[in-house]
């Protein structure tokens, strides 16, 4: 499937999951439309995840700021930032084979889940005691966990994937108990997405590792 009939697909399928669920607002709509189809085309490594991931933030962000959810809004800067990174870091590969997915050590994850728990602490601590942010502490760890997730996504590392397992499982109740109704059920989907990606972007890895043994035999 190219991007056009993916994007069309997703159009059409959020479409009517918005008109079953009822009062979806355009700007959630919209939103979920690119963020969507960012996710998909990131999970089939394919280049186009990054410009549609950006459309797709500035829209929540907006969205966010009106749900009180600011560590969301904050992670939206973060990701058109990232996106931006990442979308000319992956150029280089256009007109060529893509970057090879790789695995990060142990020590590079363990280490990226401890700063990522430390952080969402300390961001939830702030936001408790200075805004009026709601659920700051969940929220706040969506924000410290997706930046680790971008951060090995950026990198085409498979450990991306199970960080994005565990936003997903977060935020699914996080939105849902702020009325965004049509956002947790994506973000549920996304978390089948993670699963499946995770595993593709595994025998991708196994498949980049085993060309320097075949080119030797």
């Amino acid at each position: 499937m190219t991007p056009q009939e993916l994007a069309t697909s997703v159009v059409a399928t959020l479409i009517s999951m918005g008109s079953v669920v009822g009062g979806v607002a355009p700007l959630e709509l919209a939103a979920n439309v690119m963020a969507t189809l960012s996710i998909l085309l990131a999970g089939r490594n394919n280049i186009h995840t990054w410009w549609t991931g950006i459309v797709g933030c500035a829209l929540f962000a907006w969205l966010f700021v009106q749900a009180k959810l600011y560590a969301d809004v904050t992670l939206q800067a973060f990701f058109i930032l990232s996106s931006v990174v990442g979308w000319w870091r992956w150029r280089g590969h256009v007109d060529a084979a893509p970057a090879p997915v790789t695995r990060a050590s142990s020590r590079v994850v363990t280490t990226a889940a401890v700063v990522g728990a430390v952080a969402a602490v300390s961001y939830g601590g702030l936001l408790y005691h200075f805004t009026d942010a709601y659920a700051p502490y969940p929220d706040s760890a969506v924000l410290s966990f997706s930046v680790v997730g971008q951060w090995l996504l950026m990198q085409r590392r498979v450990e991306s994937w199970p960080f994005w397992v565990l936003v997903n499982i977060i935020a699914v109740p996080l939105y849902y108990s702020r009325d965004l109704y049509l956002t947790s059920a994506l973000y549920a989907v996304y978390l089948v997405n993670a699963l499946v990606s995770w595993r593709h972007w595994w025998k991708l890895a196994q498949a980049d590792d085993a060309l320097p043994a075949a080119a030797t035999a």
